[in-house]
């Protein structure tokens, strides 16, 4: 009976253009995707589907302020309209410690709704075990929390950048590159890169290190790590001199960067 009822309602979802994402990865990992990561896995096939609307279903009613399980007092967050402005630290008075913020919990679901969100999807996390649930949310009842998606959304090559490819590698910027990447909208030339980490080739992504060592930005390399390790600190004038040739003037071309 069981088996039947889940049956009907998969065909019942799919019928009116609802795609379910059903995912038991606990006992089937990979490095790229470990127990937790069925939050995330479900972002990223918004980007796929060109979803407008990612619905997370837990055994937790929403974001809260802090752990509702603990905490008889914790207030349900009912709207998130920035979810880059949500701060996991202020919601966390463990420091990170309960399950309920660790893998697989509110920390994983937070990632994956910031993933959806800068795609242009909006998100609703809810309590799955609570009666016709998706019907209540389809009907605007204000359960769960509704996370608003964000106005400048990415591309789906950025997106995939950010959130999709696994970096090969590091380039290590200096201050001024990194002001220039976030303030100015450039692209990351030789002349800011101070060291190289990895082996990676070009058309691969990276991750952008600032001085105090913290991932800022991803981007699509146009050299590889042997030749970007060659070229760091040099003016772009000097890039054949170097390598006795010139692919690009940028390293990475701002059109294949995204400021995280």
């Amino acid at each position: 009976r069981r088996f039947l009822n889940a049956r009907n309602t998969l065909t019942t979802l799919l019928d009116s253009g609802i795609v379910p994402v059903i995912n038991e990865n606990d006992t089937v990992s990979v490095e790229e995707l470990r127990f937790g990561d069925n939050d995330n896995l479900s972002a990223l096939t918004t980007n796929l589907m060109e979803a407008d609307l990612l619905i997370m279903l837990s055994d937790i009613g929403g974001l809260y302020d802090k752990d509702p399980k603990t905490f008889p007092s914790a207030r349900k967050i009912a709207l998130v309209e920035d979810i880059d402005s949500l701060n996991m630290d202020d919601m966390d008075p463990s420091g990170g410690k309960r399950s309920f913020y660790g893998t697989g919990g509110i920390a994983s679901k937070v990632s994956a709704a910031k993933k959806a969100a800068h795609f242009g999807c909006a998100v609703v996390i809810a309590n799955g075990m609570e009666p016709d649930i998706l019907k209540r949310i389809f009907e605007g009842e204000d359960v769960g929390t509704l996370i608003l998606p964000k106005e400048d959304r990415l591309t789906s090559k950025k997106h995939w950048i950010a959130y999709s490819a696994r970096p090969k590698g590091k380039v290590f910027v200096d201050e001024g590159a990194k002001a220039a990447l976030i303030k100015k909208g450039r692209a990351l030339l030789p002349s800011g890169i101070v060291r190289v980490e990895g082996d990676f080739e070009a058309g691969e992504v990276v991750g952008c290190i600032g001085p105090g060592g913290t991932e800022f930005a991803r981007g699509v390399v146009n050299y590889s790590s042997d030749e970007a390790g060659k070229i760091k600190g040099l003016k772009t004038n000097d890039i054949e001199k170097t390598l006795g040739y010139k692919v690009y003037d940028e390293v990475i071309h701002r059109d294949n960067l995204v400021v995280l």
